[in-house]
């Protein structure tokens, strides 16, 4: 026999998953969808904007960036850098070096032998003196120094007998008494005090207990913990639903997909294709066979005839102008071969043939 919350978790678990599948195969569908659709403009649009949008930045960021950091700010800082070492910090070195340094040295070996003078005044002059001094004052006030201790032992009787003992007195056998008394009375007062606190403490523990913890405790017991436990279970079980049924929706999702893939594939593809196979390709075959050939054979053939055609007119055009300047002017002359004009291996050209070839040109024939 089942416990109670087998028999609860198997009167939950059907409805629940019958439920949620009946909810949840439309939603993964459509995420299946939106997932194929992402899919494919991530493909198509997002990675080659991505794409493009990433030469374009590197094209106008990185690449000024970079020439100008390697032309323009490395040349700059190591300009600035030389110049700074050559105004600033070989100066500053030298004059450190060469004035500061120095300067120190005499300011030290000076405030050395100033400390040294002093040393040697306070030891050889001031000390001297002063013991001098001192001796000469305690020579002098011998006489005060008797009278100024008679005198303090006067004023130590006198403050003994009339201070001193009358205070130890009225501290003996007055305030100590009254204050043993004063502490005695406060520590019954506190007594009392504590136990009327005790007591109502007691009594407020004991309402507050039985008005207040006790149907807390009662209701958390036997009301929160029962409920809390049924919504656990309930909840699990829509948790368990919800993954059986997402994976569920995603089997049929991929069912329906492939079986609409297959009804597109066999309504439209394979007679599209069958179409071109057994019917455009042999008709294409036979118009290139049959037309488009002759036809490209006899253009090539035209063409060639109408180049030969024109090379002809071309030809006959020139010897018809070359036969009527030769009647309108006359023949043309030709250039006689000057010797020595062209030069061979190891030859260079001399300021004489070049004056002779100026000043007899060739003639006519």
């Amino acid at each position: 026999m089942p416990g109670p919350e087998g028999r609860l978790v198997t009167a939950i678990r059907i409805p629940v998953r019958i439920v949620v599948l009946v909810l949840v195969v439309p939603v993964r569908m459509l995420w299946d969808l939106l997932v194929v659709s992402g899919r494919v403009l991530r493909d198509t649009v997002v990675r080659p904007a991505g794409r493009a949008l990433l030469w374009l930045g590197r094209a106008l960021l990185v690449w000024p960036a970079v020439g100008v950091w390697r032309y323009v700010v490395v040349p700059l800082g190591t300009l600035l850098g030389l110049l700074g070492r050559v105004l600033l910090v070989g100066p500053a070195v030298w004059l450190y070096r060469r004035v500061l340094t120095p300067l120190g040295h005499a300011v030290v070996r000076v405030c050395r032998g100033f400390g040294a003078g002093a040393v040697w005044v306070y030891a050889h002059v001031l000390t001297p003196l002063g013991h001098v001094l001192g001796w000469l004052l305690k020579a002098a006030g011998l006489v005060p120094a008797v009278l100024v201790a008679g005198g303090y032992a006067v004023a130590s009787r006198i403050v003994r007998y009339l201070v001193v003992v009358p205070g130890v007195w009225l501290y003996t056998w007055v305030l100590r008494p009254v204050g043993r008394a004063l502490a005695w009375c406060a520590r019954g007062a506190a007594q009392v005090i504590v136990l009327a606190v005790t007591g109502v403490g007691a009594a407020l523990y004991r309402t507050v207990r039985v008005l207040v913890v006790l149907p807390v405790l009662a209701t958390w017991r036997w009301v929160l913990v029962p409920v809390a436990r049924v919504l656990a279970i309930v909840a699990r079980e829509a948790g368990e639903a919800l993954g059986h049924a997402w994976r569920v929706a995603g089997r049929i999702s991929r069912a329906v997909g492939r079986f609409l893939g297959t009804a597109f594939r066999w309504l439209f593809v394979e007679p599209l294709r069958w179409v071109y196979r057994t019917m455009l390709t042999p008709v294409g075959h036979v118009l290139r066979d049959a037309v488009l050939r002759p036809a490209a054979q006899a253009a090539r053939s035209a063409g060639r005839a109408v180049r030969q055609a024109l090379a002809g007119a071309r030809e006959t055009a020139r010897q018809v102008r070359a036969d009527v300047r030769r009647a309108l002017f006359g023949a043309p002359w030709e250039k006689e071969a000057v010797g020595g004009r062209e030069l061979t291996d190891g030859e260079t050209r001399t300021l004489e043939q070049r004056v002779r070839r100026e000043t007899f040109p060739p003639t006519r024939g």
